[in-house]
Protein backbone atom coordinates (compact mmCIF):
# COMPACT_ATOMS: atom_id res chain seq x y z
CA UNK A 1 0.00 0.00 0.00
CA UNK A 2 1.41 3.46 -0.88
CA UNK A 3 2.63 5.74 1.86
CA UNK A 4 0.15 8.02 3.62
CA UNK A 5 -2.70 5.73 2.72
CA UNK A 6 -3.99 3.97 5.79
CA UNK A 7 -7.51 2.53 5.84
CA UNK A 8 -9.66 3.09 8.89
CA UNK A 9 -10.08 0.48 11.59
CA UNK A 10 -13.68 -0.07 10.54
CA UNK A 11 -12.59 -0.79 6.96
CA UNK A 12 -10.07 -3.34 8.19
CA UNK A 13 -12.68 -4.96 10.39
CA UNK A 14 -15.20 -5.22 7.53
CA UNK A 15 -12.90 -6.61 4.87
CA UNK A 16 -12.67 -10.44 5.03
CA UNK A 17 -9.60 -10.36 2.78
CA UNK A 18 -7.67 -8.81 5.69
CA UNK A 19 -7.88 -12.17 7.43
CA UNK A 20 -5.59 -13.51 4.69
CA UNK A 21 -3.40 -10.50 3.93
CA UNK A 22 -2.64 -9.29 7.47
CA UNK A 23 -0.76 -12.47 8.55
CA UNK A 24 1.24 -12.33 5.29
CA UNK A 25 2.01 -8.64 5.86
CA UNK A 26 3.22 -9.30 9.41
CA UNK A 27 5.34 -12.18 8.15
CA UNK A 28 6.91 -9.99 5.47
CA UNK A 29 7.65 -7.17 7.91
CA UNK A 30 9.44 -9.53 10.30
CA UNK A 31 11.35 -11.22 7.47
CA UNK A 32 12.41 -7.85 6.01
CA UNK A 33 13.73 -6.76 9.41
CA UNK A 34 15.43 -10.16 9.76
CA UNK A 35 17.25 -9.54 6.50
CA UNK A 36 18.52 -6.16 7.65
CA UNK A 37 19.82 -7.52 10.97
CA UNK A 38 21.34 -10.55 9.22
CA UNK A 39 23.14 -8.29 6.74
CA UNK A 40 24.55 -6.14 9.55
CA UNK A 41 25.78 -9.25 11.40
CA UNK A 42 27.43 -10.61 8.24
CA UNK A 43 29.17 -7.29 7.51
CA UNK A 44 30.40 -7.07 11.12
CA UNK A 45 31.76 -10.64 10.97
CA UNK A 46 33.57 -9.94 7.68
CA UNK A 47 34.99 -6.65 8.93
CA UNK A 48 36.29 -8.03 12.23
CA UNK A 49 37.69 -11.22 10.63
CA UNK A 50 39.75 -9.08 8.25
CA UNK A 51 40.90 -6.62 10.90
CA UNK A 52 43.70 -6.72 13.48
CA UNK A 53 41.32 -8.65 15.78
CA UNK A 54 40.66 -11.32 13.16
CA UNK A 55 42.70 -14.15 14.69
CA UNK A 56 41.21 -13.66 18.16
CA UNK A 57 37.71 -13.33 16.68
CA UNK A 58 37.89 -16.60 14.75
CA UNK A 59 39.48 -18.37 17.72
CA UNK A 60 36.66 -17.23 19.99
CA UNK A 61 34.06 -19.23 18.06
CA UNK A 62 36.24 -22.35 18.34
CA UNK A 63 36.37 -22.27 22.16
CA UNK A 64 35.06 -25.54 23.58
CA UNK A 65 31.98 -25.28 25.77
CA UNK A 66 30.69 -28.37 27.56
CA UNK A 67 27.97 -29.76 29.77
CA UNK A 68 28.62 -32.48 32.32
CA UNK A 69 26.08 -34.21 34.58
CA UNK A 70 27.59 -37.20 36.39
CA UNK A 71 29.07 -39.51 33.76
CA UNK A 72 27.29 -37.69 30.96
CA UNK A 73 29.51 -35.25 29.06
CA UNK A 74 28.75 -33.21 25.95
CA UNK A 75 31.31 -30.68 24.69
CA UNK A 76 31.54 -28.81 21.38
CA UNK A 77 33.10 -25.62 20.03
CA UNK A 78 30.90 -22.57 20.52
CA UNK A 79 30.33 -22.39 16.77
CA UNK A 80 28.88 -25.91 16.78
CA UNK A 81 26.60 -25.12 19.71
CA UNK A 82 25.15 -22.40 17.49
CA UNK A 83 25.10 -24.48 14.28
CA UNK A 84 23.80 -27.70 15.87
CA UNK A 85 21.90 -26.34 18.86
CA UNK A 86 20.43 -22.88 18.27
CA UNK A 87 19.92 -23.57 14.57
CA UNK A 88 17.68 -26.49 15.57
CA UNK A 89 15.24 -23.80 16.74
CA UNK A 90 15.63 -22.09 13.34
CA UNK A 91 14.83 -25.39 11.62
CA UNK A 92 11.91 -25.92 14.01
CA UNK A 93 10.42 -22.63 12.79
CA UNK A 94 11.15 -23.75 9.20
CA UNK A 95 9.17 -26.92 9.95
CA UNK A 96 6.30 -24.81 11.29
CA UNK A 97 6.35 -22.63 8.16
CA UNK A 98 6.42 -25.67 5.87
CA UNK A 99 3.43 -27.24 7.64
CA UNK A 100 1.52 -23.95 7.61
CA UNK A 101 2.04 -23.59 3.87
CA UNK A 102 0.89 -27.15 3.15
CA UNK A 103 -2.08 -27.06 5.54
CA UNK A 104 -3.22 -23.44 5.43
CA UNK A 105 -1.15 -21.62 2.82
CA UNK A 106 -0.42 -21.42 -0.88
CA UNK A 107 0.84 -25.00 -1.17
CA UNK A 108 -2.31 -26.64 0.20
CA UNK A 109 -3.97 -26.80 -3.23
CA UNK A 110 -2.30 -28.80 -6.00
CA UNK A 111 -3.00 -26.25 -8.75
CA UNK A 112 -1.33 -23.51 -6.70
CA UNK A 113 1.54 -25.68 -5.47
CA UNK A 114 2.70 -27.02 -8.86
CA UNK A 115 4.48 -23.89 -10.06
CA UNK A 116 6.49 -23.02 -6.90
CA UNK A 117 7.38 -26.69 -6.35
CA UNK A 118 8.50 -27.10 -9.98
CA UNK A 119 10.48 -23.85 -9.73
CA UNK A 120 12.04 -24.97 -6.45
CA UNK A 121 13.09 -28.33 -7.93
CA UNK A 122 14.69 -26.57 -10.89
CA UNK A 123 16.30 -24.06 -8.53
CA UNK A 124 17.94 -26.94 -6.64
CA UNK A 125 18.83 -29.37 -9.42
CA UNK A 126 20.47 -26.94 -11.86
CA UNK A 127 22.72 -25.16 -9.29
CA UNK A 128 23.87 -28.54 -7.93
CA UNK A 129 24.54 -29.72 -11.51
CA UNK A 130 26.60 -26.62 -12.33
CA UNK A 131 28.60 -27.05 -9.12
CA UNK A 132 29.24 -30.74 -9.85
CA UNK A 133 30.14 -29.98 -13.47
CA UNK A 134 32.93 -27.73 -12.19
CA UNK A 135 33.96 -29.82 -9.17
CA UNK A 136 33.42 -33.47 -10.15
CA UNK A 137 36.42 -35.49 -9.03
CA UNK A 138 37.90 -32.48 -7.22
CA UNK A 139 38.42 -32.04 -3.45
CA UNK A 140 35.41 -29.71 -3.24
CA UNK A 141 32.99 -32.15 -4.91
CA UNK A 142 31.23 -32.82 -1.60
CA UNK A 143 29.93 -29.24 -1.55
CA UNK A 144 27.35 -29.87 -4.30
CA UNK A 145 24.50 -28.92 -1.96
CA UNK A 146 25.87 -25.44 -1.19
CA UNK A 147 24.11 -23.44 -3.97
CA UNK A 148 20.76 -25.24 -3.67
CA UNK A 149 18.85 -23.20 -1.06
CA UNK A 150 17.39 -19.69 -1.01
CA UNK A 151 17.71 -17.31 1.95
CA UNK A 152 14.13 -16.15 2.51
CA UNK A 153 15.07 -13.29 4.88
CA UNK A 154 17.35 -11.57 2.35
CA UNK A 155 14.89 -12.17 -0.51
CA UNK A 156 12.04 -10.60 1.47
CA UNK A 157 14.34 -7.71 2.38
CA UNK A 158 15.02 -7.06 -1.30
CA UNK A 159 11.31 -7.25 -2.09
CA UNK A 160 10.60 -4.79 0.71
CA UNK A 161 13.04 -2.31 -0.87
CA UNK A 162 11.32 -2.68 -4.26
CA UNK A 163 7.91 -2.24 -2.63
CA UNK A 164 4.90 -2.16 -4.97
CA UNK A 165 7.07 -2.81 -8.02
CA UNK A 166 6.97 -6.49 -7.04
CA UNK A 167 3.73 -8.12 -8.30
CA UNK A 168 1.90 -9.69 -5.38
CA UNK A 169 1.72 -12.96 -7.31
CA UNK A 170 5.51 -13.02 -7.64
CA UNK A 171 5.90 -12.17 -3.95
CA UNK A 172 3.72 -15.12 -2.91
CA UNK A 173 5.39 -17.43 -5.43
CA UNK A 174 8.88 -16.60 -4.16
CA UNK A 175 7.81 -17.19 -0.57
CA UNK A 176 6.25 -20.54 -1.51
CA UNK A 177 9.31 -21.42 -3.59
CA UNK A 178 11.58 -20.65 -0.64
CA UNK A 179 9.50 -22.91 1.61
CA UNK A 180 9.70 -25.76 -0.94
CA UNK A 181 13.41 -24.97 -1.26
CA UNK A 182 13.82 -25.42 2.48
CA UNK A 183 12.28 -28.90 2.23
CA UNK A 184 14.87 -29.84 -0.39
CA UNK A 185 17.69 -28.41 1.72
CA UNK A 186 16.50 -30.38 4.74
CA UNK A 187 16.52 -33.61 2.70
CA UNK A 188 19.99 -32.76 1.38
CA UNK A 189 21.28 -32.26 4.93
CA UNK A 190 19.63 -35.45 6.23
CA UNK A 191 20.61 -37.71 3.32
CA UNK A 192 23.56 -36.12 1.55
CA UNK A 193 25.64 -35.19 4.58
CA UNK A 194 25.25 -38.13 6.89
CA UNK A 195 28.59 -39.97 6.96
CA UNK A 196 27.76 -42.70 9.46
CA UNK A 197 24.72 -43.92 11.33
CA UNK A 198 24.51 -44.95 14.95
CA UNK A 199 21.45 -47.19 14.72
CA UNK A 200 21.00 -47.37 18.48
CA UNK A 201 20.73 -43.57 18.80
CA UNK A 202 18.57 -43.41 15.68
CA UNK A 203 16.19 -45.95 17.22
CA UNK A 204 16.04 -43.93 20.45
CA UNK A 205 15.24 -40.79 18.45
CA UNK A 206 12.36 -42.66 16.80
CA UNK A 207 11.14 -43.68 20.26
CA UNK A 208 11.26 -40.02 21.29
CA UNK A 209 9.21 -39.04 18.23
CA UNK A 210 6.67 -41.77 19.02
CA UNK A 211 6.38 -40.44 22.59
CA UNK A 212 5.97 -36.89 21.25
CA UNK A 213 3.10 -38.04 18.99
CA UNK A 214 1.57 -40.05 21.85
CA UNK A 215 1.60 -37.02 24.14
CA UNK A 216 -0.22 -35.02 21.48
CA UNK A 217 -2.81 -37.79 21.04
CA UNK A 218 -3.65 -38.03 24.74
CA UNK A 219 -4.02 -34.26 25.03
CA UNK A 220 -0.90 -33.20 26.93
CA UNK A 221 -0.44 -29.43 26.53
CA UNK A 222 2.56 -28.68 28.78
CA UNK A 223 5.31 -26.81 26.93
CA UNK A 224 7.85 -28.03 29.47
CA UNK A 225 7.04 -31.69 28.76
CA UNK A 226 7.32 -31.21 25.00
CA UNK A 227 10.54 -29.21 25.43
CA UNK A 228 12.14 -32.07 27.41
CA UNK A 229 11.06 -34.67 24.85
CA UNK A 230 12.29 -32.37 22.05
CA UNK A 231 15.73 -32.06 23.69
CA UNK A 232 15.89 -35.85 23.96
CA UNK A 233 15.04 -36.22 20.25
CA UNK A 234 17.64 -33.55 19.37
CA UNK A 235 20.35 -35.27 21.39
CA UNK A 236 19.68 -38.71 19.91
CA UNK A 237 19.74 -37.28 16.38
CA UNK A 238 23.03 -35.57 17.25
CA UNK A 239 24.48 -38.89 18.40
CA UNK A 240 23.03 -40.86 15.48
CA UNK A 241 25.09 -39.09 12.80
CA UNK A 242 22.09 -37.40 11.17
CA UNK A 243 22.43 -33.68 11.65
CA UNK A 244 20.67 -32.65 14.85
CA UNK A 245 18.79 -29.76 13.21
CA UNK A 246 16.64 -32.33 11.37
CA UNK A 247 15.03 -33.02 14.76
CA UNK A 248 13.80 -29.42 14.82
CA UNK A 249 12.15 -29.84 11.42
CA UNK A 250 10.41 -33.07 12.43
CA UNK A 251 9.03 -31.56 15.63
CA UNK A 252 7.86 -28.51 13.68
CA UNK A 253 6.01 -30.75 11.20
CA UNK A 254 4.34 -32.61 14.09
CA UNK A 255 3.06 -29.42 15.73
CA UNK A 256 -0.77 -29.29 15.57
CA UNK A 257 -2.59 -26.73 13.43
CA UNK A 258 -5.97 -27.35 15.11
CA UNK A 259 -7.29 -24.92 17.70
CA UNK A 260 -8.58 -26.36 20.98
CA UNK A 261 -11.19 -23.66 21.61
CA UNK A 262 -13.63 -22.66 18.87
CA UNK A 263 -14.63 -19.05 18.36
CA UNK A 264 -18.15 -19.43 19.75
CA UNK A 265 -16.72 -20.96 22.95
CA UNK A 266 -14.19 -18.12 23.26
CA UNK A 267 -16.97 -15.56 22.77
CA UNK A 268 -19.10 -17.22 25.47
CA UNK A 269 -16.25 -17.19 28.02
CA UNK A 270 -15.34 -13.58 27.17
CA UNK A 271 -18.93 -12.46 27.71
CA UNK A 272 -19.20 -14.40 30.95
CA UNK A 273 -15.91 -12.89 32.18
CA UNK A 274 -17.10 -9.38 31.35
CA UNK A 275 -20.34 -10.03 33.25
CA UNK A 276 -18.34 -11.33 36.21
CA UNK A 277 -16.07 -8.27 36.21
CA UNK A 278 -19.11 -6.00 36.54
CA UNK A 279 -20.54 -7.92 39.51
CA UNK A 280 -19.87 -7.93 43.23
CA UNK A 281 -18.03 -11.27 43.11
CA UNK A 282 -15.04 -9.54 41.46
CA UNK A 283 -13.86 -8.57 44.95
CA UNK A 284 -13.44 -12.23 45.91
CA UNK A 285 -9.74 -13.10 45.23
CA UNK A 286 -10.32 -16.85 44.84
CA UNK A 287 -13.19 -16.47 42.34
CA UNK A 288 -11.37 -13.68 40.50
CA UNK A 289 -8.28 -15.87 40.13
CA UNK A 290 -10.29 -18.89 38.92
CA UNK A 291 -12.21 -16.82 36.38
CA UNK A 292 -9.17 -15.09 34.95
CA UNK A 293 -7.20 -18.34 34.78
CA UNK A 294 -10.04 -19.88 32.80
CA UNK A 295 -10.01 -16.84 30.51
CA UNK A 296 -6.27 -17.22 30.06
CA UNK A 297 -6.53 -20.93 29.17
CA UNK A 298 -9.40 -20.35 26.74
CA UNK A 299 -7.63 -17.43 25.04
CA UNK A 300 -4.49 -19.52 24.67
CA UNK A 301 -6.49 -22.46 23.32
CA UNK A 302 -8.13 -20.27 20.67
CA UNK A 303 -4.77 -20.16 18.84
CA UNK A 304 -3.34 -23.30 17.29
CA UNK A 305 0.03 -24.42 18.73
CA UNK A 306 1.58 -23.88 15.29
CA UNK A 307 0.29 -20.32 14.98
CA UNK A 308 1.30 -19.42 18.52
CA UNK A 309 4.80 -20.94 18.38
CA UNK A 310 5.60 -19.54 14.94
CA UNK A 311 4.50 -16.06 16.01
CA UNK A 312 6.40 -16.19 19.32
CA UNK A 313 9.61 -17.78 18.01
CA UNK A 314 9.96 -15.97 14.69
CA UNK A 315 11.38 -12.75 16.21
CA UNK A 316 13.82 -14.75 18.39
CA UNK A 317 15.06 -16.64 15.34
CA UNK A 318 15.27 -13.53 13.16
CA UNK A 319 16.80 -11.14 15.66
CA UNK A 320 19.00 -13.46 17.74
CA UNK A 321 19.69 -16.92 16.32
CA UNK A 322 20.30 -16.02 12.67
CA UNK A 323 22.53 -13.01 13.49
CA UNK A 324 24.53 -15.20 15.90
CA UNK A 325 24.87 -17.78 13.12
CA UNK A 326 26.12 -15.06 10.77
CA UNK A 327 28.60 -13.74 13.34
CA UNK A 328 29.96 -17.26 13.91
CA UNK A 329 30.05 -18.38 10.27
CA UNK A 330 30.43 -15.35 7.99
CA UNK A 331 33.79 -14.32 9.41
CA UNK A 332 36.08 -15.19 6.51
CA UNK A 333 39.52 -13.82 5.77
CA UNK A 334 39.04 -12.47 2.25
CA UNK A 335 41.88 -12.52 -0.24
CA UNK A 336 41.27 -11.38 -3.81
CA UNK A 337 42.90 -14.50 -5.23
CA UNK A 338 40.49 -16.71 -3.24
CA UNK A 339 37.56 -15.42 -5.30
CA UNK A 340 38.99 -17.21 -8.33
CA UNK A 341 39.43 -20.53 -6.51
CA UNK A 342 37.51 -23.44 -8.12
CA UNK A 343 35.17 -24.02 -5.15
CA UNK A 344 34.38 -20.29 -4.87
CA UNK A 345 33.67 -20.12 -8.60
CA UNK A 346 31.46 -23.23 -8.51
CA UNK A 347 29.41 -21.95 -5.56
CA UNK A 348 29.08 -18.49 -7.09
CA UNK A 349 28.00 -19.70 -10.54
CA UNK A 350 25.61 -22.20 -8.99
CA UNK A 351 23.79 -19.32 -7.28
CA UNK A 352 24.12 -16.62 -9.95
CA UNK A 353 23.37 -18.78 -13.01
CA UNK A 354 21.94 -22.03 -11.71
CA UNK A 355 19.11 -20.54 -9.66
CA UNK A 356 17.46 -18.35 -12.33
CA UNK A 357 18.06 -20.89 -15.12
CA UNK A 358 16.59 -23.74 -13.08
CA UNK A 359 13.62 -21.74 -11.76
CA UNK A 360 12.64 -20.28 -15.13
CA UNK A 361 13.24 -23.48 -17.12
CA UNK A 362 11.23 -25.73 -14.80
CA UNK A 363 8.48 -23.11 -14.49
CA UNK A 364 8.30 -22.81 -18.28
CA UNK A 365 8.05 -26.61 -18.58
CA UNK A 366 5.22 -26.73 -16.00
CA UNK A 367 3.31 -23.99 -17.85
CA UNK A 368 3.86 -25.57 -21.27
CA UNK A 369 2.62 -28.93 -20.00
CA UNK A 370 -0.47 -27.07 -18.68
CA UNK A 371 0.23 -28.22 -15.14
CA UNK A 372 0.42 -24.63 -13.93
CA UNK A 373 0.08 -21.02 -15.00
CA UNK A 374 1.93 -17.86 -14.10
CA UNK A 375 0.32 -15.94 -11.21
CA UNK A 376 -1.64 -12.81 -12.07
CA UNK A 377 0.65 -9.89 -12.82
CA UNK A 378 3.76 -12.08 -13.21
CA UNK A 379 5.57 -12.00 -16.56
CA UNK A 380 8.50 -14.08 -17.71
CA UNK A 381 10.96 -11.16 -17.35
CA UNK A 382 9.76 -10.54 -13.79
CA UNK A 383 10.10 -14.26 -13.07
CA UNK A 384 13.70 -14.09 -14.31
CA UNK A 385 14.29 -11.26 -11.82
CA UNK A 386 12.66 -13.30 -9.07
CA UNK A 387 14.82 -16.29 -10.02
CA UNK A 388 17.91 -14.11 -9.68
CA UNK A 389 16.78 -12.96 -6.22
CA UNK A 390 16.40 -16.64 -5.29
CA UNK A 391 20.15 -16.92 -5.90
CA UNK A 392 20.67 -15.23 -2.52
CA UNK A 393 21.66 -18.33 -0.60
CA UNK A 394 23.39 -16.98 2.48
CA UNK A 395 22.16 -18.78 5.62
CA UNK A 396 21.43 -22.29 4.33
CA UNK A 397 24.35 -22.20 1.89
CA UNK A 398 26.84 -21.35 4.66
CA UNK A 399 25.23 -24.01 6.85
CA UNK A 400 25.65 -26.74 4.21
CA UNK A 401 29.17 -25.52 3.42
CA UNK A 402 30.09 -26.08 7.06
CA UNK A 403 28.82 -29.66 6.84
CA UNK A 404 30.49 -30.45 3.53
CA UNK A 405 33.91 -28.80 3.61
CA UNK A 406 36.61 -27.61 5.98
CA UNK A 407 39.82 -25.57 6.13
CA UNK A 408 40.63 -23.57 2.98
CA UNK A 409 37.89 -25.21 0.91
CA UNK A 410 35.30 -24.01 3.42
CA UNK A 411 36.66 -20.46 3.26
CA UNK A 412 36.59 -20.54 -0.54
CA UNK A 413 32.99 -21.80 -0.50
CA UNK A 414 31.93 -19.04 1.92
CA UNK A 415 33.51 -16.39 -0.29
CA UNK A 416 31.72 -17.85 -3.33
CA UNK A 417 28.41 -17.84 -1.47
CA UNK A 418 28.76 -14.23 -0.35
CA UNK A 419 29.89 -12.92 -3.73
CA UNK A 420 27.24 -14.98 -5.53
CA UNK A 421 24.51 -13.80 -3.15
CA UNK A 422 25.55 -10.16 -3.60
CA UNK A 423 25.55 -10.45 -7.40
CA UNK A 424 22.17 -12.23 -7.31
CA UNK A 425 20.64 -9.51 -5.13
CA UNK A 426 21.89 -6.64 -7.32
CA UNK A 427 21.02 -8.38 -10.61
CA UNK A 428 17.60 -9.51 -9.43
CA UNK A 429 16.59 -6.08 -8.12
CA UNK A 430 17.86 -4.40 -11.30
CA UNK A 431 15.88 -6.73 -13.57
CA UNK A 432 12.73 -6.26 -11.49
CA UNK A 433 13.15 -2.48 -11.54
CA UNK A 434 13.44 -2.55 -15.32
CA UNK A 435 10.59 -4.93 -16.11
CA UNK A 436 8.18 -4.29 -13.23
CA UNK A 437 6.04 -1.20 -13.03
CA UNK A 438 4.18 0.32 -10.09
CA UNK A 439 0.48 -0.64 -10.40
CA UNK A 440 -1.28 2.19 -12.27
CA UNK A 441 -4.39 2.15 -10.10
CA UNK A 442 -2.64 2.08 -6.74
CA UNK A 443 -3.57 5.63 -5.74
CA UNK A 444 -7.17 5.23 -6.95
CA UNK A 445 -7.61 2.02 -5.00
CA UNK A 446 -6.11 3.72 -1.97
CA UNK A 447 -8.66 6.53 -2.16
CA UNK A 448 -11.51 4.05 -2.60
CA UNK A 449 -10.50 2.29 0.64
Amino acid sequence: MPENCEPSRTTIARDPIRLLTDPLQRFLLIEAADGAILLIAAVVALFVANSAWGVAYLAFWQKTVGLQIGDFHLAMPLQLWINDGLMAVFFFVVGLEVKREFVLGELREFKHAVLPIAAAIGGMVVPAAIYLLLQAGEPGERGWGIPMATDIAFVVGCMAILGSRIPNGLRIMLLSLAIADDIGAILVIAIGYTDHLNLHSLLLSMVGIAIFIGLLKVGVRSNVVFLLVGIWIWFEFHESGIHATVAGVIIGLLTPTRVLVKRHRLNFIVQRTLHFMQGDQWANPAERYATMRQMERVARGSLSPLERLETELHPWVGFLIMPLFALANAGVVVRVEDMAMPVATAAMLGLVLGKPIGIVAFSWAAVKMKLAQLPQGVTWPSLIGGGMLAGIGFTMALFIAGLALDADLLNHAKIGVMVGSLISAVAGMTVLLIFSRRPAGANVECQME
